[in-house]
């Protein structure tokens, strides 16, 4: 009977032994390599799968793609949009979009984790929607759709006893999306908690790390999407032969009217057909922001946490604050006092700490199809982002001096009021 059962499972025990040990084994860089036409479709796909692995994104970087951090902005291409406008135009840098609706600094993060060699001391596009800094700051159902158990077991191999990496522990473990992995959450809890992880806990992680990074090899350009690369070539024929600001600007103006139609928010038609329309013409959405707040949220030491991997890796970070539309901003109530607040601290957060390359563009609500829909950039929009984004990669730049500080990963920053910086200030110092 032994030897019968023998017969039977011993092949498949031995196929899954080969299987775990293919898996399991140190991995070769050069296992799979990613062609330069799967690397331009990657860069703008904003596939889930792209911004939780690690291979392809690591890949195009090494040939000279930039990242481009962010959320659902990325998504609104038209033909100012960065990926657009560098390809045209031949540019010296090729971005590549990090992040899609729903991913916020946390996410970020530990996107950053995997690619730690193509950051340091390279340069990175970082947009900042202060529609992530309400009340209870990123979803937890949006982070847990982004979460990746190969960039927390990356993280967790090269981690330090420290209040950064601490912070980002108990951040984690309060993700339900964090216990996926009965061992990474133990590890996670001991990190949290100041403590070293043990033997067993390093070699489980590592195991882990190889067979994720295996499977993100074989599996991660698998159908991968090419709608948006087909969209930026087409927007690219919409595009003078030769780069003229002028040019472009009249041509953001002419696409953005016949975009726009005659609705109230002067927004492109599309989205308020088929989003706004039908609340506006009941009323349902009229002053329904007038309570809405961005100036107190956990999300600002979640976006400590991408400030601080950027210094640890001496990355030169260009950040964009994008405008909300001024006509949306009024009809909802939504408080301009409350979004000058906003902007007042988080450049007081990026500048004391030495991050001083901020594109502030919140005073653009009211410019002419600068926005394409309520809060994304659009046609105008696209092309003043354009005005410093391609100096600052295009050119070399000054070297950073970043200097950190613990204390924007406390309770009482995260709800300070703006009113209180400066007593905050004098207190911290």
């Amino acid at each position: 009977m032994a030897k019968r059962l023998l017969r039977i499972f011993g092949p498949l025990i031995l196929a899954a032994i080969l299987v775990f040990a293919v898996l399991a084994m140190p991995v070769n860089v050069g296992f799979s390599h990613v062609s330069a036409t799967k690397e331009k479709q990657a860069a703008v796909s904003l596939s889930p799968n792209v911004l939780r692995g690690k291979h392809i994104k690591e890949a195009a970087l090494k040939d000279g793609y930039v990242p481009f951090f962010g959320s659902s902005e990325w998504s609104r291409i038209d033909p100012m949009h960065p990926s657009v406008l560098a390809q045209k135009y031949k540019r010296n840098y090729r971005p590549f979009l990090l992040g899609a609706r729903g991913s916020q600094s946390l996410t970020q993060y530990f996107v950053m984790q995997n690619i730690q060699g193509e950051l340091r001391n390279k340069k990175a596009v970082f947009v900042i929607s202060p529609q992530w800094f309400v009340k209870d700051g990123t979803r937890k159902d949006a982070f847990g759709y982004y979460y990746s158990q190969l960039q927390t077991a990356e993280w967790l191999t090269h981690f330090r006893t420290d209040a950064i990496d601490r912070y980002a522990a108990n951040r984690l473990l309060q993700m339900p999306a964090a216990k996926s992995d009965h061992f990474i959450y133990a590890a996670l809890q001991r990190v949290a908690d100041g403590k070293q992880l043990t033997n067993y806990q390093r070699f489980y992680l590592q195991t882990r790390k190889n067979m994720l990074t295996q499977e993100d090899q074989f599996f991660s350009g698998i159908d991968l999407p090419s709608r948006n690369l087909s969209r930026v070539n087409q927007q690219a024929k919409q595009l003078p032969t030769h780069y003229s600001y002028s040019a472009l600007d009249q041509l953001g103006g002419r696409l953005g009217r016949e975009a726009t139609g005659d609705n109230p928010f002067r927004i492109s038609d599309k989205f308020y057909k088929q989003g706004l329309k039908k609340e506006v013409k009941t009323g349902s959405l009229k002053g329904f922001q007038k309570n809405l707040s961005y100036t107190k949220s956990p999300e600002f030491a979640d976006f400590q946490l991408c400030l601080d991997q950027f210094s640890r890796l001496n990355t030169n970070v260009l950040f964009i604050i994008p405008p909300v539309n001024s006509r949306w901003q009024k009809y909802t109530g939504l408080s301009e006092t409350m979004l000058r607040q906003f902007d007042q601290k988080i450049h007081y957060q990026l500048q004391s700490q030495g991050f001083n390359n901020i594109v502030d563009l919140s005073d653009k609500g009211d410019v002419p199809y600068f926005t394409t829909d309520t809060i994304h950039l659009g046609w105008r929009g696209w092309l003043a982002v354009d005005q410093r984004v391609n100096p600052f990669l295009s050119k070399s730049q000054p070297k950073t001096h970043y200097a950190m500080n613990d204390k924007f990963y406390s309770k009482t920053w995260q709800q300070l009021s703006p009113d209180d910086l400066s007593q905050y200030e004098q207190n911290t110092k």
